[in-house]
């Protein structure tokens, strides 16, 4: 499946879980009210019709004209009947918040619920095709589809959780003649607390942190550089960056959004500079990234990008809490179906502007040097991130102080560039940014004009540059040692907590590292015993016997008045052969520390089974 047929899929999932998430509850109430009511409107007339019937003395006229005048006035439209001749037959039937009162009040609100939910679905649906029309009407449409979508999910969860209150009670009283207080007051306890989350979740303020990994670079460390960036920002007529940061990240970016670089915030127009690539790259083909960056500046896409980038983050946390958050689930469909809609727009708006600012550079240096970076680029962003990948792959512990990240891909490139794998990877390849989803390498070079033999790929990779501006970077070099002493310790870190997930252990020093990230917990029970979780599994003080991870299937935590027990289900069957084997832990005294323990086993039990898949794949 193709990326535009998966994203056609998905609309149309999403948009059928909308549909579901607006109309299924008003619908089952509307459905219900109104076969309640038929059911109750023939129960009604048969009852009068026996009871006229049986007076004597009337005339059989008369008779049949009360009968006719109830058949014609059954009880569910009598409510909203203001006839003065109904006057006291409304009256004796409906009474405030009776039962045909409520059945008359739930069928209006479960009616009006849809006819709002059908105008919210169309109000989104034409917000949506607003983001398309330009970027103005981009950020006009987001910001009215954050309140809109937002204020209308609480709302919903409101309408449709009194409904569901409602339905709890009547449908079983209805059908079965009984109710369960506990259905009523649970379904109660999980509204109020949806609608609570709701409500909470927008007025929250999240606190944005764009941080990246870098180190200033002044224009005493680089005059010659920032000389440059300044001279092409002014042909270019644009505010040239007010920071320059380098870092060893294989891209380059600029943004205008407040960014937090070493404990430092920067404000304003902030290029970002990756010193791995300027090696690699001849300063004319830096100077065209430099000008598709100070581009994005001088086309606003950058100041637009700081606009929308909070409030986006500011709904997608809000989508998070309502799909997280028990049955403010039921939500969740309406804000994914807008957020995808504008998402789409979001990308094709960026294809658009990558464009651009292609071509934008491309006349300010020259075709061939954007097209020749873009390759450089991708080259060694494949090949760095296919390195990294192998070496987190191994299962042996990495020296951080000996790993050397960057010189494998220095070595390792040039072979690399020379292969069948380079090509094939290379028809495909993105060049890496931070913030937007670029187009494929081989369309943007095809926007410019330039159409390079795959054949000369390599070549162009491995050729040395004459001159580099990181050699006008006075402090590139310990910029780079320092960066990449952190990231390689940082990736050793991660490394060797996934190794402790991945060892059975077969080893001592494999189970002394497994132990390390997995000692055994212990929690008490009644009196003097213990309950134990370790890499093994559950053991308790009481009978001396484990349970180890690999005989169990399920596991369930069940609270009584008798004393907590943790029910696992085993993989073989029972003793008839009719299901599987169940046993059970008993966990007598565990009180306080019961979601520790749940915690904790779920943590443990999710390493073996991680362990148990990664011995398969091997």
């Amino acid at each position: 499946m193709n990326i535009a047929s998966a994203l056609r899929v998905g609309l149309a999932k999403v948009f059928a879980y909308s549909l579901l998430s607006l109309f299924l509850i008003p619908l089952a109430a509307y459905l219900f009210t109104g076969y309640a009511q038929r059911d109750e409107d023939a129960q009604f007339i048969t009852r009068i019709s026996q009871r006229i019937d049986a007076e004597k003395g009337m005339p059989a006229a008369e008779k049949q004209a009360q009968k006719d005048f109830y058949r014609a006035n059954p009880p569910s439209t009598i409510c909203t009947n203001k006839s003065p001749q109904v006057a006291d037959y409304r009256e004796a039937m409906c009474e405030t918040y009776g039962e045909l009162w409520q059945f008359n009040l739930v069928r209006k609100v479960s009616l009006w619920s849809m006819v709002a939910g059908a105008v919210l679905l169309v109000a989104v649906l034409g917000l949506g095709a607003l983001a398309f029309v330009d970027r103005k009407m981009q950020y006009t449409s987001f910001v009215t589809g954050w309140h809109l979508t937002t204020w209308a999910s609480a709302a919903s969860l409101v309408v449709q959780g009194a409904l569901a209150v409602w339905l709890s009670f009547w449908v079983t009283a209805f059908f079965f003649h009984k109710y369960s207080p506990k259905l009523i007051i649970l379904v109660g306890i999980l509204v109020a607390g949806g609608v609570f989350l709701a409500v909470k979740g927008i007025f929250k303020r999240v606190q944005l942190r764009n941080g990246v990994d870098g180190e200033l670079v002044t224009e005493a460390d680089a005059p010659l550089l920032w000389k440059r960036i300044r001279h092409m920002a002014g042909r270019l007529k644009t505010e040239p960056p007010r920071h320059i940061v380098a870092g060893i990240d294989a891209n380059f970016f600029v943004t205008e959004a407040p960014l937090t670089v070493g404990g430092q915030q920067l404000t304003g127009r902030t290029l970002f500079v990756s010193i791995p690539l300027l090696r690699l790259l001849d300063q004319s083909e830096a100077d065209a990234v430099f000008g598709h960056e100070l581009a994005h500046l001088r086309g606003g896409d950058t100041k637009s990008s700081a606009l929308l980038g909070p409030k986006i983050s500011q709904y997608d946390h809000y989508r998070h809490a309502m799909r997280t958050g028990g049955l403010t689930a039921v939500v969740a469909p309406l804000l994914d179906l807008y957020r995808m809609i504008f998402e789409v727009a979001l990308a094709r708006e960026s294809r658009e502007r990558e464009f651009k600012a292609d071509r934008i550079a491309a006349k300010l240096i020259s075709p061939e040097a954007i097209a020749q970076s873009l390759i450089k680029i991708a080259a060694y962003a494949q090949y760095r991130s296919k390195i990294e990948s192998e070496l987190f792959g191994q299962n042996r512990k990495h020296d951080s102080a000996a790993l050397g990240i960057a010189s494998y891909v220095a070595q390792g490139l040039p072979p690399y560039a020379a292969s069948a794998d380079f090509l094939q990877e290379m028809k495909s390849a993105n060049v890496p940014h931070p913030f937007d989803s670029h187009p494929a390498m081989t369309e943007r070079m095809r926007a410019v004009g330039v159409r390079l033999p795959e054949s000369a790929y390599g070549a162009l990779v491995t050729r040395a540059p004459v001159a580099t501006w990181v050699q006008q970077i006075l402090t590139a070099d310990a910029i780079e040692q320092r960066m990449w002493g952190e990231y390689e310790q940082a990736f050793a870190a991660d490394h060797e907590r996934s190794l402790a997930y991945r060892y059975e252990p077969a080893t001592d020093e494999e189970r002394a590292l497994v132990l390390q990230y997995f000692p055994p917990v212990q929690f008490a029970l009644k009196g003097s015993e213990t309950v134990t979780v370790s890499i093994d599994g559950i053991s308790t003080s009481a009978d001396g016997t484990t349970v180890f991870w690999d005989a169990v299937k399920a596991l369930e935590f069940k609270e009584s008045s008798f004393g907590n027990a943790l029910v696992v289900t085993h993989r073989e069957k029972n003793a008839l052969g009719l299901g599987a084997k169940t046993s059970k832990i008993k966990l007598a005294g565990l009180k306080k520390e019961k979601d520790d323990f749940n915690a904790t086993v779920g943590h443990y039990w999710q390493r073996h089974q991680i362990m148990r898949a990664h011995q398969q794949e091997g």
